[in-house]
């Protein structure tokens, strides 16, 4: 095998979970007696954590303080309502049992806050991928390489053995920062174009296709 382990982002890589962010995020905004965001638009201001998601759809000016209170709002709904409509990308389950019956570790890193992570890796992946590093305190991150090298760590495996799988430009600077090659995908929240436009030099467009570049 070209590589020993996998490292995939969560958010439009494994699991499409828009519908859910963008429903938590209008909560918050609409609890605030704030203009709502379309889906679009959410797709565009995912990807950097949660924090980041409100700063970016609440209307410009607004104070820290109402920042403060949208996230929180965010972060107690998205809690009851993660998997809602949730669920994982065409191809991506049979992709999972293939990788794990060949021996290849798998891991999850995500921006998500902790708490949904776990619960979503167990939810949809209980079996299939044991490890995942969300939003938590003392690690930094994505772009930063601290999720990775923690998710990397946890599954004993060697940075020199993985391979690193996203779907954003937040992924692609990721494994830069991780020293890891990266695998982009087109089905996620991004698209084959964004993807070429910030140096994508590897893009798939089916789970299945990731096997023509791990075992070569």
């Amino acid at each position: 095998m070209k590589y020993k382990a996998i490292i995939f982002d969560l958010d439009g890589t494994l699991l499409d979970t828009l519908d859910d962010l963008t429903a938590s995020m209008n909560y918050a905004l609409r609890t605030l007696s704030m203009p709502e965001r379309t889906k679009d638009e959410v797709r565009g201001f995912v990807g950097n954590g949660l924090a980041k998601l409100v700063e970016r759809a609440l209307p410009q000016g607004s104070s820290e303080e109402q920042c403060s209170k949208a996230l929180s709002l965010l972060k107690e709904h998205y809690a009851d309502h993660c998997m809602d409509k949730t669920g994982m990308y065409d191809g991506v389950r049979e992709m999972l049992v293939k990788l794990r019956d060949m021996g290849y570790k798998l891991a999850i890193v995500s921006n998500k806050v902790d708490t949904a992570v776990q619960e979503l890796k167990v939810h949809y992946f209980d079996g299939l991928i044991g490890t995942a590093v969300g939003e938590r305190e003392g690690i930094s991150g994505k772009p930063a390489p601290d999720m990775v090298f923690a998710a990397v760590k946890e599954i004993g495996a060697e940075l020199s053995d993985c391979v690193y799988v996203g779907d954003s430009d937040v992924d692609i600077k990721t494994a830069e920062n991780s020293g890891l090659p990266c695998i982009s995908v087109s089905w996620g929240f991004k698209g084959r174009k964004f993807l070429e436009e910030y140096g994508a030099e590897t893009i798939i467009d089916r789970p299945d296709e990731l096997f023509s570049y791990i075992c070569e």
